[in-house]
């Protein structure tokens, strides 16, 4: 993954100021995978997308990660770090071969191939009536019975859950759970971890604090916005300790 430089974030940033949460998503995404076609993001395994994510929060701000959450028993505020490195490494590598992105279920005489879902398919789902039964038609690639085939809506309940049982096994990060046990009351909480969420609160702090920067040294040297960028982190901040000592 290559290492995008502040101006491209900041464009980034700004655009992702005027999307929804999915739109933010997607453009991180696109930070993170330039090499992939961006309308093939969304179809991507929601599992590669968390883990191309996770990649990226690791090359932009480090593995250590800060997490605050309340405790579902107490109340109480937890505090700790996770490592952005060790769930990209865990959640898979970038580039899914796309034969591995349908997983197949073979038993009692059916034979049902089914899509892993990506962002679109969860997006469009969601504003479904029925999201389960939405979900399940958006990705079905074909369902026959002994030779017959069946359409989405009329697949039994249970190889319903056998195809989901079969999309978790095939694409486990497509849902980050955590299990924090309370310090204060030992008891656990469990919480969804929202990696797009998360990275995106850091981008919108770490954009903000920069252009800070850019208008002090702009008020300072006179120079412009795309020279300052231009300068090394290093750099700058050494030019603004420069400007402090004055």
């Amino acid at each position: 993954m290559a290492i995008t430089g502040a101006a491209d974030l900041l464009a980034t940033w700004e655009a992702g100021l005027a999307e929804a949460p999915t739109g933010r998503a997607l453009l991180l995404h696109r930070t993170a995978r330039p090499d992939v076609d961006a309308a093939s993001l969304p179809v991507l395994p929601v599992g590669e997308r968390e883990a191309d994510l996770f990649a990226l929060r690791r090359a932009l701000f480090g593995e250590r990660m800060q997490v605050r959450l309340e405790c579902a028993a107490c109340g109480a505020d937890m505090e700790f770090e996770l490592d952005a490195g060790q769930f990209a490494r865990s959640l898979g590598k970038p580039g899914t071969p796309s034969d591995s992105r349908v997983v197949r279920v073979e038993r009692d005489g059916w034979d049902v191939r089914f899509r892993l879902p990506g962002a679109a398919d969860l997006t469009a789902a969601a504003r479904s009536a029925d999201p389960r039964a939405a979900l399940l038609t958006r990705c079905l690639v074909s369902a026959v019975r002994d030779g017959a085939a069946v359409p989405a809506g009329d697949l039994p309940a249970p190889v319903q859950r056998r195809i989901a049982e079969a999309v978790e096994a095939a694409d486990p990060g497509a849902d980050v759970t955590l299990n924090i046990a309370c310090p204060e009351c030992d008891e656990a909480t469990r919480a969804e971890l929202d990696i797009a969420s998360y990275l995106w609160t850091e981008l919108d702090a770490w954009a903000r604090d920069l252009l800070l920067d850019v208008h002090l040294l702009a008020t300072s040297y006179g120079w412009s916005e795309p020279e300052i960028l231009a300068l090394s982190p290093l750099r700058r901040r050494y030019y603004l300790e420069l400007c402090a000592d004055v």
